[in-house]
């Protein structure tokens, strides 16, 4: 039995077959890496530059925006990389950076996503109240709780991983190190050990899901009672972004892990990773800056 350390590298999934289409899926993954930059790179540079919009929300808009920014160039650099000179191939190093980054910066998008939901709440259902619940330093520190969290989850789960011993070879079934398919390539029942911290893990992502849909449930409550239609619709405009982002990056994520076994495929699981993995960090910027006046005229104002 060969171990983990017998590995020096791990093949990923190559893209296409034919050259034409590698430099093809190269120019599409520049493409949508540089529309990420850009927009995420706008939004931080509005909510940096413009004091009209230091509050929470945009404050964790920003965190959001770093995030994306990290999440997407975890995974689409290399895979620019391999389709451009040809090659699968990524370090055993390089592998584990790869896994410890995403999940890092993965996890702690959720985490932002969740006190973004918590930040509407306050300033929908309990508006008297939010500076005191949502002050400078409150906000601080749930965004290091949320930093904080994401880099613990990382560590946990790329450190056990890496820990199995591998047996299976070195190919990877995907366009970038993922732990499923990591703990595909081992030989030991350790694996089990990894896939019960997948479940703690995924247990705490369904309390943090519960936490969501309570709050917009009271929140389209609150709304509802509001007399005023502008109110109505200027509480709901303000919702929205946010709403649209948690179901793109919760329905993507969902069917890449719960889809069911007989529809699975190399080419199927790389689509719909690269649709939760490279989607939801290109289209945020979007998202946010379409129903958002504040944020389009700081854009404008910025460009």
């Amino acid at each position: 039995m060969s171990n983990v350390t017998s590995i020096s590298e791990f093949l990923l999934l190559a893209l296409a077959d034919t050259r034409e289409l590698q430099l093809l899926h190269f120019a599409l993954l520049l493409g949508i890496y540089l529309a990420a930059l850009l927009g995420n790179g706008l939004i931080l540079s509005a909510v940096a530059c413009h004091h009209r919009l230091h509050t929470p929300m945009y404050f964790f808009l920003l965190n959001l925006a770093l995030l994306d920014l990290g999440c997407i160039s975890t995974t689409l650099p290399k895979a620019m990389a391999n389709a451009l000179w040809d090659t699968r191939a990524i370090s055993y190093q390089g592998c584990a950076a790869q896994v410890f980054f995403f999940l890092f910066f993965i996890s702690a998008e959720y985490y932002n996503l969740t006190i973004m939901a918590y930040d509407r709440y306050v300033a929908i259902c309990k508006p008297l109240h939010y500076g005191s619940l949502l002050g400078s330093r409150a906000c601080a520190q749930m965004a290091a709780a949320a930093w904080g969290s994401g880099f613990l989850n990382a560590v946990l789960h790329t450190a056990n991983t890496f820990s199995l011993p591998l047996c299976q070879g070195n190919a990877v079934d995907q366009f970038f190190c993922e732990i499923p398919q990591i703990l595909k390539l081992s030989c030991s029942d350790d694996y089990l050990r990894e896939v019960r911290f997948l479940l703690v893990s995924a247990c705490l992502g369904v309390f943090c899901f519960i936490f969501i849909v309570v709050s917009y449930v009271q929140i389209f409550r609150a709304v509802l009672r509001m007399p005023s239609q502008q109110g109505r619709h200027k509480a709901f405009s303000t919702c929205l972004p946010h709403q649209a982002v948690v179901s793109l990056y919760l329905s993507t994520a969902m069917f890449a892990y719960l889809k069911p076994p007989s529809i699975s495929s190399p080419s199927l699981d790389m689509v719909v990773s690269f649709l939760y993995s490279v989607v939801p960090p290109a289209l945020n910027p979007l998202i946010y800056s379409m129903r958002n006046k504040e944020l389009k005229e700081a854009l404008r104002m910025l460009l």
